[in-house]
Protein backbone atom coordinates (compact mmCIF):
# COMPACT_ATOMS: atom_id res chain seq x y z
CA UNK A 1 0.00 0.00 0.00
CA UNK A 2 2.83 2.40 0.84
CA UNK A 3 4.55 1.77 -2.49
CA UNK A 4 1.27 2.30 -4.32
CA UNK A 5 0.77 5.58 -2.50
CA UNK A 6 4.26 6.75 -3.48
CA UNK A 7 3.81 6.02 -7.18
CA UNK A 8 2.25 9.41 -8.01
CA UNK A 9 5.26 11.10 -6.41
CA UNK A 10 7.61 9.23 -8.75
CA UNK A 11 5.77 9.86 -12.02
CA UNK A 12 7.17 12.41 -14.41
CA UNK A 13 3.64 13.33 -15.51
CA UNK A 14 2.95 14.65 -12.00
CA UNK A 15 5.64 17.28 -12.32
CA UNK A 16 4.88 18.06 -15.97
CA UNK A 17 1.33 18.73 -14.79
CA UNK A 18 2.67 21.05 -12.09
CA UNK A 19 4.71 22.80 -14.78
CA UNK A 20 1.45 23.28 -16.68
CA UNK A 21 -0.05 24.90 -13.56
CA UNK A 22 3.01 27.15 -13.15
CA UNK A 23 2.69 28.25 -16.79
CA UNK A 24 -0.91 29.28 -16.13
CA UNK A 25 0.18 31.35 -13.15
CA UNK A 26 3.02 33.04 -15.05
CA UNK A 27 0.80 33.72 -18.10
CA UNK A 28 -1.57 35.74 -15.89
CA UNK A 29 1.17 38.14 -14.69
CA UNK A 30 0.98 40.51 -17.71
CA UNK A 31 -2.65 41.22 -16.78
CA UNK A 32 -1.77 42.53 -13.31
CA UNK A 33 -0.91 46.11 -14.45
CA UNK A 34 -4.28 46.36 -16.18
CA UNK A 35 -6.02 45.04 -13.06
CA UNK A 36 -4.39 47.85 -11.04
CA UNK A 37 -5.96 50.59 -13.20
CA UNK A 38 -9.34 50.64 -11.38
CA UNK A 39 -7.58 51.45 -8.08
CA UNK A 40 -6.25 54.68 -9.62
CA UNK A 41 -9.81 55.97 -9.80
CA UNK A 42 -10.36 55.26 -6.09
CA UNK A 43 -7.12 56.23 -4.33
CA UNK A 44 -8.81 56.93 -0.97
CA UNK A 45 -10.32 53.44 -0.67
CA UNK A 46 -9.26 51.22 2.22
CA UNK A 47 -6.41 48.85 1.56
CA UNK A 48 -8.62 45.75 1.76
CA UNK A 49 -11.14 47.21 -0.70
CA UNK A 50 -8.38 48.04 -3.18
CA UNK A 51 -6.96 44.52 -2.93
CA UNK A 52 -10.42 43.04 -3.53
CA UNK A 53 -10.95 45.39 -6.49
CA UNK A 54 -7.63 44.34 -8.04
CA UNK A 55 -8.46 40.64 -7.60
CA UNK A 56 -11.91 41.06 -9.16
CA UNK A 57 -10.50 43.02 -12.10
CA UNK A 58 -7.73 40.46 -12.54
CA UNK A 59 -10.26 37.59 -12.56
CA UNK A 60 -12.42 39.45 -15.09
CA UNK A 61 -9.46 39.97 -17.41
CA UNK A 62 -8.49 36.31 -17.15
CA UNK A 63 -12.06 35.35 -18.01
CA UNK A 64 -12.01 37.65 -21.05
CA UNK A 65 -8.82 35.99 -22.26
CA UNK A 66 -10.63 32.66 -21.96
CA UNK A 67 -13.23 33.89 -24.44
CA UNK A 68 -10.63 34.43 -27.16
CA UNK A 69 -10.86 32.11 -30.16
CA UNK A 70 -7.34 30.68 -29.93
CA UNK A 71 -7.15 30.37 -26.15
CA UNK A 72 -9.05 27.11 -25.90
CA UNK A 73 -7.09 25.47 -28.71
CA UNK A 74 -3.78 26.42 -27.04
CA UNK A 75 -4.98 25.17 -23.63
CA UNK A 76 -6.06 21.84 -25.12
CA UNK A 77 -2.69 21.40 -26.85
CA UNK A 78 -0.75 22.09 -23.63
CA UNK A 79 -3.08 19.88 -21.58
CA UNK A 80 -2.47 16.98 -23.96
CA UNK A 81 1.31 17.22 -23.65
CA UNK A 82 1.79 18.24 -20.03
CA UNK A 83 -1.28 16.83 -18.25
CA UNK A 84 -1.33 13.74 -20.52
CA UNK A 85 -5.11 14.04 -20.89
CA UNK A 86 -6.60 12.85 -24.23
CA UNK A 87 -8.71 15.75 -25.45
CA UNK A 88 -10.22 16.01 -28.96
CA UNK A 89 -9.51 19.07 -31.04
CA UNK A 90 -12.15 21.82 -30.93
CA UNK A 91 -14.93 21.44 -33.45
CA UNK A 92 -15.03 23.89 -36.34
CA UNK A 93 -18.16 24.94 -38.16
CA UNK A 94 -18.56 23.63 -41.71
CA UNK A 95 -20.54 25.25 -44.45
CA UNK A 96 -23.16 23.00 -46.01
CA UNK A 97 -22.40 21.46 -49.38
CA UNK A 98 -23.02 23.76 -52.29
CA UNK A 99 -26.01 22.79 -54.40
CA UNK A 100 -24.44 24.18 -57.57
CA UNK A 101 -21.04 22.51 -57.40
CA UNK A 102 -20.16 18.89 -57.77
CA UNK A 103 -18.04 18.78 -54.63
CA UNK A 104 -18.87 19.69 -51.04
CA UNK A 105 -17.77 23.13 -49.96
CA UNK A 106 -14.46 23.15 -48.07
CA UNK A 107 -14.48 23.51 -44.30
CA UNK A 108 -15.00 27.06 -43.20
CA UNK A 109 -13.00 28.38 -40.27
CA UNK A 110 -15.42 28.67 -37.38
CA UNK A 111 -15.21 29.63 -33.73
CA UNK A 112 -13.31 27.16 -31.58
CA UNK A 113 -15.21 28.28 -28.49
CA UNK A 114 -18.75 26.89 -28.43
CA UNK A 115 -21.55 29.39 -28.25
CA UNK A 116 -24.40 29.46 -25.75
CA UNK A 117 -24.24 27.66 -22.42
CA UNK A 118 -20.87 26.01 -23.17
CA UNK A 119 -19.05 29.30 -23.71
CA UNK A 120 -18.30 29.83 -20.02
CA UNK A 121 -16.34 26.57 -19.71
CA UNK A 122 -13.01 27.88 -21.03
CA UNK A 123 -13.01 31.09 -18.89
CA UNK A 124 -13.87 29.00 -15.81
CA UNK A 125 -11.07 26.57 -16.61
CA UNK A 126 -8.61 29.43 -17.02
CA UNK A 127 -9.60 30.97 -13.68
CA UNK A 128 -9.23 27.65 -11.86
CA UNK A 129 -6.00 26.96 -13.74
CA UNK A 130 -4.49 30.27 -12.63
CA UNK A 131 -5.76 29.88 -9.06
CA UNK A 132 -4.36 26.37 -8.73
CA UNK A 133 -1.13 27.46 -10.38
CA UNK A 134 -0.54 30.29 -7.92
CA UNK A 135 -1.60 28.20 -4.92
CA UNK A 136 0.62 25.30 -5.94
CA UNK A 137 3.55 27.54 -6.88
CA UNK A 138 3.54 29.52 -3.63
CA UNK A 139 2.93 26.51 -1.38
CA UNK A 140 5.46 24.19 -3.00
CA UNK A 141 7.97 27.04 -3.37
CA UNK A 142 7.85 27.83 0.36
CA UNK A 143 8.11 24.15 1.28
CA UNK A 144 11.10 23.62 -1.00
CA UNK A 145 12.87 26.67 0.44
CA UNK A 146 12.26 25.38 3.96
CA UNK A 147 13.52 21.95 2.95
CA UNK A 148 16.74 23.51 1.71
CA UNK A 149 17.16 25.90 4.64
CA UNK A 150 16.56 23.55 7.58
CA UNK A 151 19.69 21.34 7.37
CA UNK A 152 22.05 24.29 6.95
CA UNK A 153 20.45 26.46 9.64
CA UNK A 154 20.41 29.32 7.11
CA UNK A 155 17.34 30.96 8.57
CA UNK A 156 18.50 30.95 12.19
CA UNK A 157 17.09 29.30 15.27
CA UNK A 158 13.66 30.88 14.85
CA UNK A 159 12.89 28.83 11.70
CA UNK A 160 10.76 25.75 12.29
CA UNK A 161 7.99 23.51 11.00
CA UNK A 162 4.81 22.95 13.01
CA UNK A 163 2.97 19.71 12.17
CA UNK A 164 0.20 18.02 14.17
CA UNK A 165 0.92 20.14 17.23
CA UNK A 166 4.65 19.49 17.24
CA UNK A 167 7.32 21.94 16.16
CA UNK A 168 10.64 21.01 14.56
CA UNK A 169 13.23 23.76 14.70
CA UNK A 170 16.43 24.19 12.76
CA UNK A 171 19.11 23.41 15.36
CA UNK A 172 21.48 21.54 13.09
CA UNK A 173 20.56 18.08 14.46
CA UNK A 174 18.66 15.15 13.03
CA UNK A 175 15.37 16.96 13.55
CA UNK A 176 16.40 19.50 10.91
CA UNK A 177 16.92 16.73 8.36
CA UNK A 178 13.56 15.18 9.24
CA UNK A 179 11.89 18.58 8.86
CA UNK A 180 13.64 19.14 5.51
CA UNK A 181 12.52 15.73 4.21
CA UNK A 182 8.99 16.43 5.40
CA UNK A 183 8.95 19.77 3.57
CA UNK A 184 10.14 18.20 0.33
CA UNK A 185 7.60 15.39 0.58
CA UNK A 186 4.83 17.91 1.24
CA UNK A 187 5.96 19.90 -1.81
CA UNK A 188 5.70 16.72 -3.90
CA UNK A 189 2.24 16.01 -2.45
CA UNK A 190 1.15 19.53 -3.45
CA UNK A 191 2.27 18.78 -7.01
CA UNK A 192 0.26 15.53 -6.98
CA UNK A 193 -2.86 17.28 -5.69
CA UNK A 194 -2.67 20.19 -8.15
CA UNK A 195 -2.01 17.88 -11.12
CA UNK A 196 -4.82 15.50 -10.10
CA UNK A 197 -7.32 18.34 -9.79
CA UNK A 198 -6.35 19.74 -13.20
CA UNK A 199 -6.64 16.30 -14.78
CA UNK A 200 -10.09 15.88 -13.28
CA UNK A 201 -11.21 19.30 -14.49
CA UNK A 202 -9.73 19.13 -18.00
CA UNK A 203 -12.23 16.70 -19.61
CA UNK A 204 -15.14 18.51 -17.95
CA UNK A 205 -14.17 22.05 -18.95
CA UNK A 206 -11.86 21.63 -21.97
CA UNK A 207 -13.46 18.48 -23.35
CA UNK A 208 -16.31 18.57 -25.87
CA UNK A 209 -19.67 19.86 -24.68
CA UNK A 210 -22.88 17.93 -25.51
CA UNK A 211 -23.40 20.17 -28.54
CA UNK A 212 -19.83 19.54 -29.69
CA UNK A 213 -20.27 15.79 -29.25
CA UNK A 214 -23.27 15.96 -31.54
CA UNK A 215 -21.20 17.97 -34.03
CA UNK A 216 -18.38 15.39 -33.85
CA UNK A 217 -20.86 12.55 -34.40
CA UNK A 218 -22.38 14.41 -37.36
CA UNK A 219 -18.89 14.97 -38.82
CA UNK A 220 -18.02 11.28 -38.45
CA UNK A 221 -21.32 10.35 -40.08
CA UNK A 222 -20.65 12.76 -42.95
CA UNK A 223 -17.18 11.30 -43.56
CA UNK A 224 -18.52 7.75 -43.40
CA UNK A 225 -21.28 8.58 -45.86
CA UNK A 226 -18.73 10.17 -48.22
CA UNK A 227 -16.46 7.14 -48.01
CA UNK A 228 -19.39 4.81 -48.62
CA UNK A 229 -20.36 6.86 -51.64
CA UNK A 230 -16.82 6.66 -52.99
CA UNK A 231 -16.77 2.92 -52.33
CA UNK A 232 -19.95 2.56 -54.38
CA UNK A 233 -18.39 4.64 -57.17
CA UNK A 234 -15.28 2.47 -57.21
CA UNK A 235 -17.26 -0.75 -57.10
CA UNK A 236 -19.61 0.27 -59.89
CA UNK A 237 -17.11 1.96 -62.20
CA UNK A 238 -13.85 0.07 -61.68
CA UNK A 239 -15.61 -3.27 -61.20
CA UNK A 240 -17.51 -2.90 -64.45
CA UNK A 241 -14.43 -1.75 -66.36
CA UNK A 242 -12.26 -4.63 -65.13
CA UNK A 243 -14.98 -7.15 -65.93
CA UNK A 244 -15.47 -5.81 -69.45
CA UNK A 245 -11.72 -5.50 -70.02
CA UNK A 246 -11.12 -9.11 -68.95
CA UNK A 247 -13.70 -10.35 -71.40
CA UNK A 248 -12.41 -8.10 -74.19
CA UNK A 249 -8.86 -9.30 -73.63
CA UNK A 250 -10.03 -12.91 -73.86
CA UNK A 251 -11.92 -12.14 -77.09
CA UNK A 252 -8.87 -10.37 -78.57
CA UNK A 253 -6.66 -13.34 -77.76
CA UNK A 254 -9.03 -15.80 -79.42
CA UNK A 255 -9.46 -13.87 -82.68
CA UNK A 256 -5.97 -12.37 -82.93
CA UNK A 257 -4.89 -14.71 -85.72
CA UNK A 258 -8.22 -15.33 -87.43
CA UNK A 259 -9.61 -11.78 -87.35
CA UNK A 260 -6.96 -9.11 -86.62
CA UNK A 261 -9.52 -6.32 -87.21
CA UNK A 262 -11.81 -7.62 -84.45
CA UNK A 263 -8.79 -8.02 -82.16
CA UNK A 264 -7.75 -4.41 -82.79
CA UNK A 265 -11.31 -3.23 -82.06
CA UNK A 266 -11.30 -5.15 -78.78
CA UNK A 267 -7.95 -3.62 -77.81
CA UNK A 268 -9.22 -0.11 -78.62
CA UNK A 269 -12.23 -0.77 -76.41
CA UNK A 270 -9.90 -1.94 -73.63
CA UNK A 271 -7.94 1.31 -73.96
CA UNK A 272 -11.10 3.44 -73.76
CA UNK A 273 -12.42 1.50 -70.77
CA UNK A 274 -9.10 1.76 -68.93
CA UNK A 275 -8.91 5.52 -69.59
CA UNK A 276 -12.41 6.01 -68.14
CA UNK A 277 -11.55 3.85 -65.12
CA UNK A 278 -8.35 5.83 -64.48
CA UNK A 279 -10.37 9.04 -64.55
CA UNK A 280 -12.75 7.68 -61.91
CA UNK A 281 -9.89 6.30 -59.83
CA UNK A 282 -7.94 9.58 -59.95
CA UNK A 283 -10.96 11.50 -58.72
CA UNK A 284 -11.69 9.09 -55.85
CA UNK A 285 -8.06 9.01 -54.69
CA UNK A 286 -7.93 12.80 -54.80
CA UNK A 287 -10.95 12.99 -52.51
CA UNK A 288 -9.49 10.43 -50.09
CA UNK A 289 -6.22 12.40 -49.94
CA UNK A 290 -8.20 15.62 -49.43
CA UNK A 291 -6.53 17.12 -52.46
CA UNK A 292 -8.14 19.77 -54.59
CA UNK A 293 -9.93 17.60 -57.12
CA UNK A 294 -10.58 18.39 -60.71
CA UNK A 295 -13.99 17.96 -62.31
CA UNK A 296 -16.01 15.06 -60.97
CA UNK A 297 -16.52 12.33 -63.60
CA UNK A 298 -20.28 12.44 -64.13
CA UNK A 299 -21.68 9.74 -66.35
CA UNK A 300 -25.41 9.86 -66.93
CA UNK A 301 -28.02 8.13 -69.03
CA UNK A 302 -26.78 10.21 -71.95
CA UNK A 303 -23.61 8.05 -71.82
CA UNK A 304 -25.58 4.79 -71.98
CA UNK A 305 -24.88 4.21 -75.73
CA UNK A 306 -21.13 4.32 -75.07
CA UNK A 307 -21.52 1.79 -72.24
CA UNK A 308 -23.52 -0.53 -74.47
CA UNK A 309 -20.95 -0.22 -77.28
CA UNK A 310 -18.17 -1.29 -74.92
CA UNK A 311 -20.17 -4.35 -73.95
CA UNK A 312 -20.77 -5.26 -77.58
CA UNK A 313 -17.02 -4.99 -78.22
CA UNK A 314 -16.57 -7.40 -75.32
CA UNK A 315 -18.70 -9.92 -77.21
CA UNK A 316 -21.97 -9.43 -75.36
CA UNK A 317 -25.23 -9.77 -77.25
CA UNK A 318 -27.61 -7.02 -76.15
CA UNK A 319 -31.34 -6.68 -76.68
CA UNK A 320 -32.10 -3.05 -75.88
CA UNK A 321 -35.59 -1.70 -75.29
CA UNK A 322 -35.61 2.10 -75.03
CA UNK A 323 -38.74 4.15 -74.50
CA UNK A 324 -38.74 7.91 -74.00
CA UNK A 325 -35.75 10.26 -74.00
CA UNK A 326 -33.12 9.33 -71.37
CA UNK A 327 -31.22 12.57 -72.05
CA UNK A 328 -34.09 14.53 -70.49
CA UNK A 329 -33.47 12.92 -67.10
CA UNK A 330 -30.95 15.14 -65.31
CA UNK A 331 -28.89 15.45 -62.17
CA UNK A 332 -28.54 12.86 -59.43
CA UNK A 333 -31.29 10.64 -60.81
CA UNK A 334 -29.59 10.31 -64.19
CA UNK A 335 -26.19 9.55 -62.61
CA UNK A 336 -27.71 6.98 -60.27
CA UNK A 337 -29.62 5.35 -63.13
CA UNK A 338 -26.40 4.99 -65.13
CA UNK A 339 -24.66 3.34 -62.17
CA UNK A 340 -27.60 0.97 -61.62
CA UNK A 341 -27.53 -0.17 -65.22
CA UNK A 342 -23.74 -0.43 -65.12
CA UNK A 343 -23.86 -2.68 -62.05
CA UNK A 344 -26.64 -4.80 -63.53
CA UNK A 345 -24.73 -5.29 -66.79
CA UNK A 346 -21.53 -6.07 -64.88
CA UNK A 347 -23.32 -8.81 -62.97
CA UNK A 348 -24.76 -10.12 -66.24
CA UNK A 349 -21.25 -10.33 -67.74
CA UNK A 350 -19.82 -12.01 -64.66
CA UNK A 351 -22.51 -14.55 -63.93
CA UNK A 352 -24.44 -14.91 -67.18
CA UNK A 353 -24.24 -17.86 -69.54
CA UNK A 354 -23.20 -15.81 -72.56
CA UNK A 355 -26.69 -15.55 -74.07
CA UNK A 356 -28.51 -12.33 -74.91
CA UNK A 357 -28.71 -9.67 -72.21
CA UNK A 358 -31.93 -7.71 -72.13
CA UNK A 359 -31.65 -3.99 -71.27
CA UNK A 360 -34.81 -1.98 -70.67
CA UNK A 361 -35.03 1.78 -70.10
CA UNK A 362 -38.43 3.48 -69.92
CA UNK A 363 -38.65 7.23 -69.30
CA UNK A 364 -42.21 8.24 -68.40
CA UNK A 365 -43.48 11.59 -67.09
CA UNK A 366 -43.67 10.31 -63.52
CA UNK A 367 -41.24 7.39 -63.36
CA UNK A 368 -38.04 5.87 -64.67
CA UNK A 369 -37.94 2.10 -65.18
CA UNK A 370 -34.67 0.21 -65.55
CA UNK A 371 -34.23 -3.47 -66.20
CA UNK A 372 -31.52 -6.02 -66.96
CA UNK A 373 -32.30 -9.66 -67.71
CA UNK A 374 -29.66 -12.33 -68.41
CA UNK A 375 -29.47 -16.09 -68.58
CA UNK A 376 -27.98 -17.97 -65.64
CA UNK A 377 -27.99 -21.55 -66.80
CA UNK A 378 -26.96 -24.00 -64.10
CA UNK A 379 -25.63 -21.34 -61.75
CA UNK A 380 -22.74 -19.02 -61.07
CA UNK A 381 -19.41 -20.08 -62.46
CA UNK A 382 -16.71 -21.26 -60.10
CA UNK A 383 -13.08 -22.18 -60.52
CA UNK A 384 -10.17 -20.47 -62.25
CA UNK A 385 -12.34 -18.72 -64.83
CA UNK A 386 -14.83 -17.31 -62.36
CA UNK A 387 -14.97 -13.67 -61.36
CA UNK A 388 -14.49 -12.78 -57.67
CA UNK A 389 -17.69 -11.82 -55.87
CA UNK A 390 -17.49 -9.04 -53.25
CA UNK A 391 -21.07 -9.24 -52.04
CA UNK A 392 -21.42 -5.43 -52.05
CA UNK A 393 -23.02 -4.94 -55.47
CA UNK A 394 -26.67 -5.73 -54.78
CA UNK A 395 -26.74 -4.09 -51.32
CA UNK A 396 -25.20 -0.98 -52.90
CA UNK A 397 -27.89 -0.97 -55.57
CA UNK A 398 -30.63 -1.35 -52.98
CA UNK A 399 -29.17 1.56 -51.01
CA UNK A 400 -29.09 3.80 -54.10
CA UNK A 401 -32.68 2.99 -54.90
CA UNK A 402 -33.80 3.53 -51.31
CA UNK A 403 -32.21 6.99 -51.19
CA UNK A 404 -34.09 7.89 -54.39
CA UNK A 405 -37.40 6.62 -52.91
CA UNK A 406 -37.67 3.94 -55.55
CA UNK A 407 -38.42 0.22 -55.73
CA UNK A 408 -36.10 -2.63 -56.67
CA UNK A 409 -36.70 -6.27 -57.52
CA UNK A 410 -33.79 -8.70 -57.91
CA UNK A 411 -34.09 -12.44 -58.38
CA UNK A 412 -34.79 -15.35 -60.69
CA UNK A 413 -37.10 -14.74 -63.65
CA UNK A 414 -38.09 -18.26 -64.55
CA UNK A 415 -35.75 -21.26 -64.41
CA UNK A 416 -33.05 -19.85 -66.72
CA UNK A 417 -32.98 -16.09 -66.25
CA UNK A 418 -32.01 -13.53 -63.65
CA UNK A 419 -33.83 -10.20 -63.54
CA UNK A 420 -33.02 -6.79 -62.10
CA UNK A 421 -35.92 -4.31 -62.17
CA UNK A 422 -35.83 -0.79 -60.72
CA UNK A 423 -38.58 1.79 -60.63
CA UNK A 424 -37.70 5.37 -59.67
CA UNK A 425 -39.90 8.47 -59.31
CA UNK A 426 -38.80 11.13 -61.76
CA UNK A 427 -39.37 14.70 -62.78
CA UNK A 428 -38.50 15.17 -66.44
CA UNK A 429 -37.11 18.55 -67.42
CA UNK A 430 -39.04 20.53 -70.00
Amino acid sequence: MMIRGLRPLLRGSTYSGMLFAFCGALASLPLVPFALLPTLAWPSAPYGARVALVLVAWAALIGLVGLARTTRRALIAFARHLLRVPLPAPVTVRRPASSRGTRPAPPAPGPDVPSGAGRWRTPLWLLLHVALGWTGALTSGVLILLGIAFPGDWLGAEAGLSLFGRTLRSDGGWQSWVAALGCLLLAAVVCVVVTSVLRWLAPRLLGPSPAERLALAAERERRLAERNRLAHELHDSIGHTLTATTIQAAVAGEVLSADPGAARAALRSIEESARAALEDLDYVLGVLREEKAETVPTRTLADLPELLDRLRHAGAVLEVELSGEPARVRGTLSRAAYRILQEGLTNALRHGTGGPIGVRVVVAPDRLELGVVNGVGAGIRTGAGAFPVSGHGLPGLAERVRLLHGEIEVGPDGPRHWRLAVRLPVRVSA
